[in-house]
């Protein structure tokens, strides 16, 4: 095992940028904010546009994404007897599986192979 030195210096260091994080990505979000106001005025919602001032762009740059809404586009379809267009999705239902393991039905062991087990890191400092 590594034998990194962590120090006191090096937690409280890192709780005061974390606390400045904060605080720069709330007054980034108010600014945000308030182009997209300027924006939405002067140029149309969801339309592109920019301004230079002091040497610099600011630029707001619109992107579409558009999807179909399923339950509606599915019913449609059907009605159109179009059902080639219909993609069945094949999934385990995790709750009925859980339930199948709790009463005994299936062996837990037998889906052993199965389970993706995915971890995540995360670092938090609290003043005690």
């Amino acid at each position: 095992m590594n034998n990194t030195l962590i120090t006191g210096d090096m937690i409280i260091k890192y709780n005061e940028l974390s606390a400045q994080k904060k605080k720069i990505e709330s007054e980034m979000n108010q600014l945000k904010e308030l182009f997209n106001t300027y924006f939405d005025q002067q140029v149309g919602v969801n339309t592109k546009g920019e301004i230079i001032d002091n040497g610099l762009k600011l630029q707001r740059q619109i992107r579409k994404a558009e999807r179909f809404n399923e339950p509606q586009t599915v019913q449609r379809l059907e009605e159109l007897n179009m059902h080639d267009l219909i993609e069945t999705v094949k999934r385990p239902d995790e709750k009925k599986i859980e339930a199948a393991i709790s009463l005994g039905f299936l062996n837990e062991e037998e889906l052993a192979n199965c389970r993706i087990i995915t971890y995540s890191k995360a670092i938090s400092v609290k003043e005690i």
